[in-house]
């Protein structure tokens, strides 16, 4: 077995099912060169994707499971597949994303020219054709601080590119594969030797920076990682968390909490700690702005402000979520 393929899903039914339909037509269309296995972890969702899965797609591996956020459901996916098939590439795959010809064979080919290639991502592109920006570097201070203060439109368009970690976009446009800090976790196949050494996903990132996380141990391990422009893959994004936005945010300051910790000292987690709160505080004072507007509704005013509320309580606190090394081994597989 070439590659397993996980993909974890909350109520997006459809999505899932026309992200199934590219994953097997991509496979089919690659004349025996490689094999593949898709296994579909389902976390408590309501809106009939099991029994979609059921009916329309019974070849593909169903674990039905609570939700242990996308870290915790990944690994599900993937000790399963590891167990049963030990595939040697792993895709992780969202549900709202579609696979274009030629994409999985590119990948798991590029895995087999570079020995040290331990994380390999396509160009992800927007619905429209655009590009996705999908290769980052590293996070700082300088990406956390253009975040938190957006500068004015015209001097966002010359800071941007220099602060936001992400690669230009002629990278993508030369066809060239390119090494990165990260990539996207919407989409990016992992060696099994690489995550044989560096663990899977460390499951106390519930949702957001898990893929960062991953991704930064492989570099501390010496494993590379990389896009492959000439695979491409369809990302509509955030259609899983855009039902939950205020919950969105609190996980997502959390997670970048737990990140800065794990990787960079006191002191610089010092000074970002009184950024974000300052910043978030900043937003407070903008939503109440905006509900006068009426950008933003009471309830909704209300809502957004209370999770940044939550969020500065987080970073308040002194050291927050510091998590153990969580290296998860494979065994016997």
């Amino acid at each position: 077995m070439d590659l397993g393929i996980v993909i974890v899903n909350w109520n997006v039914r459809d999505l899932l099912a026309a992200c199934l339909d590219s994953v097997y037509l991509d496979l089919a269309q690659s004349g025996g060169r490689f094999s593949g296995v898709v296994c579909v972890v389902d976390t408590g969702s309501t809106d009939g994707s099991a029994a979609m899965l059921r009916t329309q797609f019974p070849r593909t591996q169903l674990i039905e499971s609570d939700n242990r956020g996308m870290g915790g459901g990944n690994n599900l996916g993937l000790r399963a597949l590891l167990q049963q098939f030990s595939p040697q590439a792993l895709l992780i795959l969202n549900p709202d994303t579609v696979v274009r010809p030629g994409a999985l064979r590119q990948l798991v080919e590029w895995l087999r020219l570079q020995p040290r290639a331990g994380a390999a991502a396509p160009k992800l592109l927007n619905p429209n054709g655009s590009l996705q920006h999908c290769g980052f570097r590293f996070p700082g201070l300088a990406q956390a601080a253009l975040d938190l203060f957006p500068p004015p439109e015209r001097l966002g368009r010359l800071l941007d590119p220099l602060l936001n970690g992400r690669y230009p976009a002629q990278r993508y446009a030369s066809g060239a594969p390119f090494q990165v800090d990260h990539t996207l976790g919407a989409a990016f196949v992992v060696r099994r030797e690489a995550a044989a050494e560096c663990g899977l996903f460390d499951e106390t990132f519930h949702m957001y920076c898990e893929e960062i996380d991953w991704q930064w141990r492989m570099a501390r391990a010496g494993w590379e990682r990389w896009i492959v422009p000439g695979a491409e893959v369809i990302h509509h994004g955030a259609q899983s968390t855009s039902q939950m936005p205020a919950a969105s945010l609190v996980q997502l300051w959390t997670s970048r909490r737990r990140l800065y910790q794990r990787y960079y000292s006191p002191a610089f987690n010092a000074i970002l700690s009184q950024m974000v709160r300052l910043g978030l505080r900043q937003r407070i004072r903008e939503n109440h702005r905006r509900s006068q507007r009426g950008e933003l509704s009471p309830d909704q005013r209300a809502e957004l402000n209370l999770a940044l509320t939550e969020v500065i309580r987080i970073w308040q606190r002194r050291r927050p979520g510091v998590t153990r090394d969580t290296r998860q081994v494979i065994r016997d597989t």
